[in-house]
Parts: structure tokens; C-alpha cells; sequence
């Protein structure tokens, strides 16, 4: 385990801190940082797990693949190297293309791609738009949203790119390194 953040885990772990670095481990196959210093402070610690194993995955709203575009370009676009190394791995598992990764990263105009769709194609601004500082939607980018998302997707798109927002801010704060998830990425 990378343990260049800035700070150290502490030396003693309650035991139910313990307990979800067991079942991260399990979920992860990675013995992660990040959970290790948020022990330092447990309320900190058990509501982002709580947060963290709420996450939308997909399912009769929004699919997988769209949210884990949200997750890359939410992460890219805040900066995060842990997150986009996590967020990012495996991701032709959700059927996101080499290219489509390039487009995500800045390295290719995303409008030079072809395969994403309309719906994709705002998702990834919305989730750009939320990780800027400040936050700022124009009201003719809302209404597009709105017009090809129903409010529960909305809440869904905004929520996924808002965790990421808050794990960014966090790891990046405490220097988390990227742990490895990713080491073949190519953005």
C-alpha cells in the first residue's frame, strides 16, 4: 500500500472501522489508504462508507455505462488522480471505447465521436459542469437536461458527479495517492 499522503493512519483502528476496511478490501481486492485515514475521525469514516455503498450503478433510469461516464468525467474534470484511476478501470467493461476515453481526457473533441449519444453527450457536461468551481448551469444547458432526462435521472446524474466531487476534495486534500486500479489506462 502507497502511504505517501500526507498524513499517516492512526495506530489503533476501532474495530468497526476494521470491519469495513475488511469488506473495501473484499469489494476493491485493493488494502486502500483513503479508508484508513478517514479512521483518524469515524463519524467521517462511516458516512462515506454509507454514501460511498448508496452509489447508483445502473439500473431501469440510467445505465451502467452512462453513469461510469459521469464517474470518468467528473474525475477528470476535477483532477483527481485516485479517482480516475478508480474510476476509470476497467472501463471497457461498460462499454466505453478507447477513443471515447481520449474524448473524456480532452486529448480528442468529443464532438469528433461519434458513438456517443445525445443523452451521453449532456451527461458529460453536466458532469463538468458540476465539477467546476463555482457551479454554474446556463439556463438553456438546464432545459436541454431536463428535456432529455425525467427528475429522478437528474437527481441520479447530479448525485453520481457530486460523490465524486466529494471523494476528490477529500483524497486530494489528504494526498491520497492513486492506488493502482488503472495502471493501463491510457489518458
Amino acid at each position: 500500500m502507497n502511504t505517501d499522503a500526507y498524513i499517516k493512519p492512526p495506530e489503533k483502528i476501532p474495530f468497526y472501522i476494521k470491519i469495513g476496511l475488511i469488506i473495501t478490501k473484499r469489494v476493491t481486492k485493493k488494502d486502500l489508504l483513503a479508508p484508513r485515514l478517514l479512521a483518524w475521525y469515524p463519524k467521517v469514516a462511516i458516512s462515506s462508507a454509507v454514501l460511498e455503498s448508496l452509489i447508483a450503478h445502473g439500473d431501469k433510469d440510467l445505465n451502467e455505462r452512462i453513469l461510469k461516464l459521469v464517474r470518468i468525467q467528473a474525475s477528470i474534470s476535477i483532477a483527481c488522480s485516485f479517482c480516475i484511476d478508480m474510476n476509470s478501470f476497467e472501463y471497457e467493461k461498460s462499454g466505453i471505447t478507447k477513443e471515447e476515453m481520449k474524448g473524456l481526457a480532452g486529448k480528442v473533441e468529443l464532438e469528433q465521436i461519434d458513438s456517443f449519444s445525445e443523452k451521453e453527450r449532456l451527461a458529460l457536461g453536466y458532469a463538468k459542469l458540476i465539477s467546476q468551481t463555482p457551479v454554474e448551469i446556463p439556463a438553456e444547458f438546464i432545459e436541454k437536461v431536463k428535456a432529455a432526462f425525467t427528475e429522478r435521472e437528474i437527481v441520479i446524474l447530479s448525485s453520481t458527479a457530486a460523490q465524486v466531487n466529494y471523494w476528490a476534495r477529500m483524497l486530494k486534500s489528504l494526498g491520497v495517492p492513486p492506488a493502482g486500479f488503472s495502471d493501463r489506462c491510457e489518458i
